[in-house]
């Protein structure tokens, strides 16, 4: 028989193999055959074999996969953990990403690396205040008043501290106590260095023997037995990792102290001391068991400084609004505004959602977002942001977005996601991390193998001590944390100064980017487009009736030079007439009917679409606005040129500035643009750019871009528009300014809050300070290793009679990881700007 099954929870190749090689193994399996696009498997078998047994496998062979029926699965609310007063998500994912943006629905650790997962951060829990009894918790309401139950007044909620806090404060709890027990262990087996030990007059090495086994139970059998559940299940699973080495380490060295201590008889004399008892290793178990700990400690408080950027931002977000209505005012939660809410903002308020100024005018500090300290100034019709802070004036605003589509949530969601994802330089450490662990097991047994050979007596005590300190020093840890604790503080601080950055691979293309393309309207300008001439062509139509046409035609578009022009005949007092039959030609203008007259409105492309011949003459007339840097858009009716009407868009201040830091960097800069050529060699002549086209439909700037990566180069493309998304999602790393279209949003990898050029400068350098921080971990971890293994196997020891202890080489492992995330929390410091 031959069933094809969905599998949910693959993301990577390893997955893939995972799921194979499990489901193989199911009694009466012949063939599996897993795709990891389609997320399918099919499965050949003697017999049907029921679904639950298929289920029952895969969960005993660790990862989390699920298999369904095909078309019977829901993706979204799967297992959802609701936390509705924490400051979590209830989703969460493994530091080191080792199952690249996989997730799981409840705390715990990863299946592959063993290390705790950490919980995603969202404005979406922190937005509601409820109200609970402080005698009895149970009760929870939306509103203030008094208990059911005791009559008390309730208080406000505290939330729950998030995942991270708790596993925290949990490792915090098993080291103090680890420690408790450690060092009486440890105090009690160093005192056979002292002449005379005065602990053998209160009684003999065998039962101070005794007492250090039962001190380290609850060493190994509470503060850290999670790190011998995480050897066995690496084991059983193969996803050997840092805890294999752990857990080996330690385990064989307080399992042989046991047996010593239980069948001394059975060892030679070598490995006993003078009074016939069997040397123990309990302080080096319990010590290299509480250094390792103290190294997850450390490593738990930092992570929560990795994703300081979110948690700032969070602390943006209000959890109250002021919605008018009949002219009442009314406090209310953030969550209970509805698109169309009329909303008060308040001096000094936090704007509670995304809309647009209803009333009123004001100055708003947008630093929070854009990274720009300088207050912008805001008034009628102007778009405003939830979590931007109001300066010392009131206004009404009408909300736009709400909930998980304001900026601000997707800005913290991108985050959460960038964080997330791997970046290619990652695989290098995977592939080393791959090979490492089985490697430095065999390298282990051979140092075992080398000093009972030839090593000075004891001998087997000296094999076995080294191969320990082998096992010990070379955890990988430091190695899997390299890549990703960069690429999280560094997605943060592009977050907090206006550079969204989607995935991790973005960040590291875009420091090898060679050549840029931009676009001119909204990107090199300011994207405000002003009417500045109408002009008639002959006698049959006069200026006014050149207007009113264009401004009927454009009330049914949406583009920003459309705006311009409505805007323009409002204020002209221009009387609208009857439009239909609305087109817009993508890189070319739009047509329809106006007034039943068949309408045109665009270049010079629209009108030989629209069958209207432009004469010399009529060019000739508007050229000398496009040598200005205008753009001219031509209106045909009923086939004929009827007049035109020239737009201005300054250049943003500091696009020039931009493009030069670009060009100082190597960066070739190319303007391709739909306007015509006088138009755009006008742009490009103030702004110093060489190369510029013009006349550019989307697919030309389609086809540049892959005319551009053909040649070799490594292409950033940066727009604004719908006409640009098709050129953002082919080139190496697009770039959409976040005052552009949702579509070019989509379609890009990074997003420009700002919206300006200088944006580009902020993400290059931050690329490039992300890639040299993650080359620094790797380089402390491959050399921390690759010296660490040969010392602690004792190769110095014939030249120097240097021997590295275990519990020297536990400690040093354990502060290799946390010098990795020291090195990558500088880059919360760096400078981009």
């Amino acid at each position: 028989m031959k069933h094809t099954y969905h599998i949910y929870g693959m993301t990577c190749n390893g997955c893939r193999n995972h799921v194979q090689e499990t489901l193989v193994k199911v009694k009466g399996v012949t063939v599996v055959l897993v795709d990891l696009e389609k997320e399918e498997a099919t499965i050949e078998m003697e017999n049907h074999i029921p679904i639950d047994k298929l289920q029952e496998a895969l969960k005993n062979g660790g990862g989390g996969y699920s298999i369904y029926e095909l078309g019977k699965h829901q993706h979204t609310e799967e297992n959802k953990t609701e936390i509705p007063n924490g400051k979590g998500t209830g989703t969460f994912y493994c530091p080191m990403h080792c199952e690249g943006d996989k997730t799981y629905d409840q705390p715990g650790d990863c299946p592959v690396c063993g290390m705790d997962l950490i919980e995603e951060q969202n404005v979406s829990f922190t937005a509601s205040n409820q109200y609970t009894c402080p005698m009895h918790p149970e009760i929870v309401r939306d509103e203030p008043g008094s208990c059911p139950i005791c009559g008390m007044d309730l208080v406000l909620r505290q939330p729950d501290r998030s995942s991270e806090d708790k596993n925290y404060k949990k490792l915090l709890k098993k080291f103090w106590i680890a420690v408790a027990f450690t060092l009486p262990i440890f105090v009690i087996a160093m005192s056979e260095m002292l002449p005379d030990n005065p602990f053998y007059d209160v009684m003999e090495q065998k039962n101070w023997n005794w007492i250090q086994f039962a001190l380290s139970l609850p060493v190994v059998f509470y503060a850290t037995w999670m790190f011998f559940e995480r050897a066995y299940r690496s084991i059983r699973t193969w996803n050997l990792n840092m805890f294999t080495l752990i857990g080996i380490g330690a385990g064989v060295a307080w399992l042989f102290s046991v047996f010593g201590m239980l069948f001394p008889d059975f060892f030679p004399a070598q490995f006993k001391t003078e009074s016939g008892s069997v040397h123990v290793y309990f302080e080096a178990a319990a010590v290299i068991l509480t250094l390792v700990l103290l190294g997850q400690v450390l490593e738990a408080r930092a992570h929560s400084k990795t994703n300081s950027a979110v948690k700032e931002l969070l602390k943006m977000a209000p959890n109250k609004a002021v919605r008018v209505v009949n002219d009442q005012e009314e406090e209310v939660a953030i969550d209970q505004i509805q698109l169309g809410d009329i909303l008060r903002v308040k001096p000094g308020d936090k704007i509670p959602v995304d809309g647009v100024i209803a009333e009123g005018e004001t100055s708003i500090d947008e630093s929070m977002i854009t990274g720009e300290p300088i207050p912008v100034s805001k008034s009628l019709g102007d778009k405003v942001r939830s979590g931007t802070i109001n300066g010392n004036q009131s206004f009404l605003m009408k909300a736009e977005k709400v909930g998980s589509d304001t900026l601000l949530s997707q800005i913290i969601q991108m985050v959460n996601d960038a964080s997330r994802s791997r970046a290619p330089i990652q695989k290098l450490a995977d592939t080393v991390s791959g090979y490492f662990v089985p490697l430095v097991v065999i390298i282990a047994v051979i140092t075992f193998i080398v000093w009972v050979v030839w090593g000075p007596e004891p001998a087997y005590v000296y094999a076995l001590v080294n191969a320990i300190a082998v096992l010990i020093i070379a955890c990988p840890c430091a190695l899997g944390l390299a890549t990703p604790m960069s690429v999280m503080v560094g997605v943060g601080k592009g977050a907090q100064n206006g550079v969204l950055i989607k995935n991790a691979e973005a960040l590291e293309k875009m420091n090898k980017v060679d050549t840029l393309i931009i676009d001119k309207t909204g990107t090199i300008t300011e994207g405000k487009p002003t009417v500045e001439k109408v002009g008639a062509f002959g006698d049959n139509f006069s200026e006014k009736d050149v207007l009113q046409y264009i401004v009927s035609l454009n009330s049914l578009s949406e583009h920003p030079l459309a705006e311009a022009t409505i805007k323009y005949g409002k204020k002209q007092e221009v009387v609208f007439l009857k439009a239909d039959g609305f087109n817009a030609v993508t890189g070319k203008g739009v047509e329809g009917n106006v007034n039943g007259r068949k309408t045109a409105l665009g270049n010079t492309k629209m009108m030989e679409l629209a069958n209207a011949s432009l004469l010399e003459v009529m060019e000739n007339e508007v050229q000398t606005y496009q040598k200005q840097g205008k753009t001219v858009s031509y209106l045909s009716i009923d086939q004929k040129a009827a007049g035109y009407i020239v737009i201005g868009d300054k250049i943003k201040g500091s696009s020039a500035r931009a493009i030069k830091e670009l060009q100082g960097k190597g960066i070739a800069v190319i303007m391709l643009t739909g306007d015509n050529y006088d138009t755009a060699q006008a742009v490009a002549g103030e702004l110093h750019l060489a190369d510029f086209k013009a006349g550019m439909l989307p697919e030309d700037k389609l086809n540049e871009v892959a005319r551009l990566q053909g040649n070799g180069k490594v292409v950033a493309m940066a727009g604004d528009g719908i006409n640009d998304a098709p050129a953002l999602a082919k080139s190496d790393v697009g770039i959409a300014m976040g005052t552009g279209t949702d579509v070019a949003i989509e379609s890009a990898a990074i997003t420009l809050v700002k919206g300006d050029l200088h944006g580009i400068v902020k993400a290059r350098n931050l690329s490039e300070k992300v890639m040299k921080n993650i080359k620094q971990n790797l380089f402390f971890a491959l050399v921390y290793n690759t010296l660490g293994v040969p010392i602690a196997a004792g190769v110095l020891y014939p030249f120097f009679g240097i021997l590295l202890s275990p519990m020297i080489a536990a400690a040093a492992m354990s502060f290799s990881s946390v010098s990795v995330i020291a090195n990558s929390l500088r880059l919360r410091n760096a400078t981009i700007d």
